[in-house]
């Protein structure tokens, strides 16, 4: 876990102004059944986008709040990293996508029975959304859509 320290002096400062939200009740429930027969999918953070996708806009004030569906068998070396924030070094993620966005790991655990199977349709969004109305009024909702559609037991959301 990192520390504050670690960024810029107007990151920090931005950091300590910014008006954090509380989520409460948080949205939780149990799994209705063992995890080695849930149907899993993952959303991360990461702004990933695949080649024919329109990347994410840099340039909506607040942040683009939209996602990108990624398909089940999508190879990640193909992902293109357009993260907006400068907070963080890109080069880890750039080099292995599964750091942000584990979906490698995520098939081979259900090659090792861990989890049921691989959701057909995982879900990229942009990160450092500074302005996230539409994202929980608007994007959260579609989101869930995609998944309860896809019948999903489980998401995993990867934070960048």
């Amino acid at each position: 876990m990192g520390d504050t320290s670690e960024f810029s002096l107007p990151v920090r400062l931005f950091l300590k102004a910014y008006p954090w939200r509380r989520i409460d009740p948080v949205p939780w429930k149990p799994l209705g059944r063992p995890l080695r027969e849930c149907r899993v999918a993952l959303g991360s953070s990461a702004g990933f986008s695949l080649p024919g996708q329109v990347p994410f806009d840099d340039a909506f004030r607040g942040g683009d709040p939209s996602f990108r569906e990624v398909p089940g068998d999508a190879d990640v070396r193909l992902f293109q990293e357009n993260h907006r924030s400068e907070s963080f070094d890109h080069a880890g993620i750039q080099a292995d996508p599964n750091l942000g966005f584990p979906l490698d790991s995520l098939r081979a655990l259900q090659g090792e029975g861990l989890i049921g199977e691989v959701a057909p349709r995982h879900l990229s969004f942009m990160g450092s959304i500074t302005a996230p109305g539409r994202l929980t009024k608007e994007t959260a909702p579609a989101a869930v859509k995609v998944w309860v559609e896809d019948q999903v037991d489980l998401a995993l959301f990867v934070p960048v």
